[in-house]
């Protein structure tokens, strides 16, 4: 129940860090003022927790284009869209912080027009970024009160990408709130099946816990045995085996449907989304014609 992920003892984060781990800690303190949990579970690695701090100092306080409080406010509209309220949580504290204006984390609708503007890519980039076209890009950059410059929508668009991604580390790691953020900022995916989502540490330890865990072991068997029976049949091919997979996916308990929206999802969250029910859709399903993908080498 301690420590900053649900799947990791404390004692092992603390252990396995090492001399390298704690001074990439300690320059990430000196830096920001705080140590956040990502950084504290990505110890484990130091190498990668090196390049990553990197890449945050980059992106969210080095020069650039856009104005820090900006920075953040793009952060938390990346992390809204996959629902890490974690992530969103965590960005408003720090929009504050460099001297964002409070009226804007009442939702998107009290965000300039400019910013509004991204919800669009930010949609696309996080759920079916292959319908991504340059009239999307052109769109942003058409010149006007509230245009882009090709150097802020170049900043902008790797801030939700960097987001996007990160928000799959968090719920991966599950990792867990801040002290200092509100109870409700739980980095819990939303249930499909319940009308609440997990909040506390112990959610894991009860029955909802259990159940899941049983239902990954009995997903994880059949799995195997699929794969063990392509290995006993001839001639079965890697996309009759990909459909396999598909079916036994959408047969398990474990897998939510894209079109459902939790009705438990946070108010911190919601009030960032714009088309929340759009999600991710396969774009090859079998038989189906596939959109035309923009490939950007």
């Amino acid at each position: 129940a301690r420590g900053p992920s649900t799947f990791i003892p404390l004692g092992e984060i603390q252990q396995e860090g090492g001399e390298s781990s704690l001074h990439q800690l300690l320059g990430a303190f000196v830096s920001a003022g705080r140590v956040d949990h990502v950084a504290m579970v990505m110890g484990l690695h130091p190498q990668y927790l090196s390049s990553f701090w990197k890449t945050q100092y980059l992106l969210l306080r080095m020069d650039g284009p856009l104005p820090y409080h900006k920075r953040h406010y793009i952060a938390i509209m990346a992390a809204a869209r996959h629902r890490c309220s974690y992530l969103v949580g965590l960005h408003m504290g720090e929009f504050l912080q460099v001297g964002g204006n409070p009226a804007w984390l009442q939702g998107l609708h009290c965000a300039p027009q400019k910013l509004r503007n991204l919800n669009e890519i930010n949609k696309l980039l996080a759920h079916r970024p292959w319908l991504i076209t340059k009239e999307h890009i052109e769109a942003l950059l058409k010149p006007g009160e509230d245009s882009w410059s090709l150097a802020e929508l170049v900043q902008a668009l790797v801030l939700l990408t960097h987001y996007h991604s990160l928000a799959s580390f968090v719920f991966g790691c599950g990792i867990k709130p801040e002290e200092d953020q509100d109870v409700e900022n739980s980095c819990w995916a939303p249930s499909p099946h319940s009308d609440s989502s997990p909040a506390s540490d112990d959610t894991m330890g009860g029955s909802e816990g259990t159940d899941a865990m049983q239902e990954l072991e009995v997903l994880m068997e059949r799995m195997k045995l699929l794969q063990e029976n392509q290995l006993e049949e001839e001639g079965v091919t890697q996309e009759e085996m990909a459909t396999r997979f598909e079916l036994e996916k959408t047969e398990s308990l474990l897998v939510p449907s894209s079109d459902i929206l939790d009705p438990s999802l946070q108010s911190n969250i919601r009030c960032f989304l714009e088309d929340p029910e759009f999600g991710y859709k396969d774009f090859t399903r079998r038989g189906e014609q596939a959109p035309p993908t923009f490939r950007a080498q």
